[in-house]
């Protein structure tokens, strides 16, 4: 019998997030089933994805009733900006979308968090339905309601909270993607193992990114971040579990101007960075960093860094998660076991220094 698990996301706006082979297929039914009274809707997607499943999508929705139409941006994290957002609200528009209507987001985590904000603000808010088509969105970005684009100095800075009303991952959308974006999808599924569960970090050091193994990987995965988010919505507290990795991750990633190494691969990385910190200043078990190490390369993923702790920590200062002269950073204690850490913006550098043997 083929996979297929249904995750209850009780949010203050609930929705479910299927998981079965085949679902795009019939998205269309399920939409109807939580969206009746809509009429019209906008499939966004970027330029890699809707040549491959636009009008897969589009095709169901039309037979469920809906007016169905496609809006296509130009792929890549650099167009994760606001004329894309832009391009966004006047297909809206073009489209004559009621605030009962809807998006659709067809695509990845870029995909995702900019269809999710321009939800969020397009007549102050209409819903909007996640159908990630990539492992790192299936298993992370397209659950928790975190939406939002980037600015020239950072990643994300502007966005919203807007919960969609459905998620459909569908694991043969998997099939297209290039192998290194397989690969790349696992760091978040091997976060949410080191902040939360050692067995499903045990599962990735036994079987690596074997793809028949994906599904009941992406079911322990999103149930994971779900638990979190339903207990803190807004990152007020335990959430704050969930950005393991993503301070110099995404420090990373600015440094390199968004272009060459994949957000899976910096969060990998900046794990990685910061286990070896823990351990050094005696915050995290001996050989944690160790088993981080070696599931990465088990992934096919990068270990190493290609700038120095002065252009990471430059670049970190901007991040969200500071708060004045103090940063939240989160540490583990072991695999499976973490928590967020204070620590001073004056001390980061030497932190980073340690964690990259500088």
């Amino acid at each position: 019998m083929s996979f297929s698990q249904t995750i209850h996301v009780r949010t203050g706006v609930p929705y479910d997030v299927m998981i079965q082979r085949g679902i795009l297929q019939s998205c269309g039914k399920q939409i109807k089933n939580i969206l009746p009274k809509a009429n019209r809707c906008v499939i966004v997607s970027d330029s890699n994805v809707a040549p491959i499943y636009a009008d897969a999508v589009q095709a169901s929705l039309k037979a469920a009733g809906y007016e169905a139409f496609i809006n296509v941006f130009p792929a890549g994290e650099e167009n994760k900006r606001l004329p894309s957002i832009v391009g966004m609200y006047e297909a809206f528009t073009q489209a004559e979308l009621s605030r009962s209507d809807f998006a659709v987001a067809l695509g990845g985590g870029v995909t995702g968090d900019m269809c999710g904000f321009a939800a969020a603000t397009y007549l102050r808010g209409i819903p909007f339905v996640q159908i990630p088509t990539t492992v790192l969105s299936q298993n992370d970005s397209s659950v928790g309601g975190k939406t939002g684009i980037d600015l020239d100095c950072g990643k994300n800075l502007v966005g919203s909270f807007h919960q969609p009303c459905l998620v459909l991952a569908d694991a043969d959308t998997l099939a297209t993607l290039p192998a290194r974006y397989v690969t790349d999808g696992f760091g978040e599924i091997i976060k949410h193992g080191c902040i939360k569960s050692a067995e499903l970090f045990g599962l990735i050091e036994e079987h690596g990114t074997d793809m028949q193994m994906i599904e009941e990987l992406t079911a322990r995965s999103i149930a994971i971040k779900a638990g979190v988010v339903e207990r803190d919505e807004k990152e007020s507290g335990e959430r704050m579990l969930l950005n393991f990795g993503h301070t110099i991750g995404h420090a990373i990633e600015k440094c390199a101007c968004y272009t060459g190494i994949a957000h899976g691969e910096a969060v990998g990385i900046g794990m990685l960075i910061m286990a070896r910190a823990g351990e050094a200043a005696g915050l995290s078990n001996p050989g944690t960093s160790d088993r981080i190490e070696a599931v990465l390369k088990k992934c096919g993923m990068p270990t190493v860094c290609e700038f120095t702790p002065e252009q990471l920590c430059e670049a970190a200062m901007l991040d969200k998660k500071r708060r004045g002269e103090y940063m939240n950073i989160v540490l583990l204690r072991e695999i499976g076991n973490s928590y967020v850490y204070k620590i001073k913006c004056a001390e980061l550098l030497d932190f980073v220094r340690k964690g990259m043997g500088k």
